[in-house]
């Protein structure tokens, strides 16, 4: 059964398009240059995140999304029927929207400089805690400008550790040069050599089944059509998932959805053909030859196969090779001599005449 659960509410926040400058999503202007939150910015979440707590502001958060005036654009609360700037009607207005998941925030660096003192603040504060300007968003192509800002005898800061894609680049290029090498070692002809024909062997296998019952235990979904003796049980578990909810006031709702997930699981018998027993032959021509065992009531033969073995002898030594097919196997006449080919490891990949 499907569950969900508020978690309480947290701030949002909003980046000013005309200063750059972060500000509190229950602040409507921005605390830098006074311009208005057009409608088309949209709120983001903070790089630190706290459950509001203060009554006043729960109280904002659970109000309906903000609507901006029709006429002059001003962001007004969802409980206002006239705008506080122009005080035209909102009815013409529109509604932020609401209802939206948003992800997380990207990691920001732990220190950011103000731009109006060069104090260092931490990268969540959104007013510098020396000056009480306001901050700007930082971002990866705002690091360096901010760095290169220190004045003449402030103490500079130790960069931030960057990613080393020499160490990541060395690493693939490492990974790349030992496929290769594998490729090169196992599947790439290294030189030839001739040999001469000096043995072959064959060995055959044919199964005989019977239908037998079989027992699976703890197998999960259904069983199939034919079982017996079926036994089953539903494990159950509950999945949760916590999302971020914007409510297009500023402020978005920590919710926790979860749901249960229930899994079938059976033990049961069903009938198999099961080899019982599995006559060979073995020879030393070209010529395999399968066993015909006899088979009684409702047993039946299964499917063959055979195991081909070549002996060269070349001026390295004796190398063995397995044909792929019986027609191909007996191609090699004893004495006939062939070219093969060798990987670096000395394992033949093919033979030709």
């Amino acid at each position: 059964m499907a569950r969900k659960e508020s978690k309480g509410f947290i701030q949002l926040e909003w980046v000013c398009p005309n200063c750059n400058v972060r500000n509190p999503g229950s602040v409507k202007t921005c605390e830098s240059c006074g311009a208005a939150q057009p409608e088309n910015v949209q709120f983001q979440r903070a790089a630190e995140e706290k459950i509001v707590t203060d009554e006043k502001l729960v109280q904002a958060a659970k109000a309906g999304a903000d609507i901006h005036c029709g006429f002059c654009g001003t962001r007004n609360p969802s409980t206002a029927t006239n705008c506080s700037q122009c005080g035209a009607d909102l009815k013409e207005g529109k509604a932020r929207e609401a209802g939206k998941i948003l992800q997380a925030a990207p990691a920001a660096p732990k220190i950011v400089h103000c731009p109006n003192c060069n104090a260092e603040n931490p990268s969540a504060a959104v007013t510098c805690a020396q000056c009480g300007a306001p901050l700007p968003r930082v971002t990866a192509e705002s690091i360096a400008p901010q760095a290169k800002a220190q004045t003449v005898g402030t103490q500079p800061t130790k960069p931030k550790k960057k990613l080393n894609w020499l160490i990541f680049g060395g690493i693939a290029a490492f990974l790349m040069v030992c496929c290769a090498a594998i490729f090169m070692l196992f599947v790439l002809p290294s030189k030839s050599v001739e040999g001469t024909v000096t043995d072959v062997r064959w060995q055959t296998s044919v199964p005989v089944q019977e239908v037998q019952a079989v027992s699976h235990s703890n197998e999960r979904g259904s069983p199939p059509s034919n079982a017996y003796n079926v036994s089953c049980y539903d494990d159950s578990r509950e999945v949760c998932e916590e999302k971020t909810v914007d409510r297009g006031n500023g402020f978005a709702e920590v919710v926790e959805e979860c749901h249960t997930e229930t899994q079938q699981y059976c033990s049961y018998t069903v009938d198999e053909w099961t080899t019982i027993q599995t006559y060979t032959l073995e020879g030393n021509d070209l010529n395999p030859i399968y066993e015909n065992p006899s088979i009684f009531g409702e047993q039946r033969l299964g499917a063959s196969s055979e195991v081909l073995t070549v002996y060269f002898s070349t001026p390295d030594g004796q190398e063995t090779y397995t044909p792929g097919t019986v027609s191909e196997f007996q191609q090699y006449q004893i004495g006939s001599v062939w070219t093969l080919k060798l990987n670096a490891l000395g394992g033949v990949l093919s033979v030709e005449r």
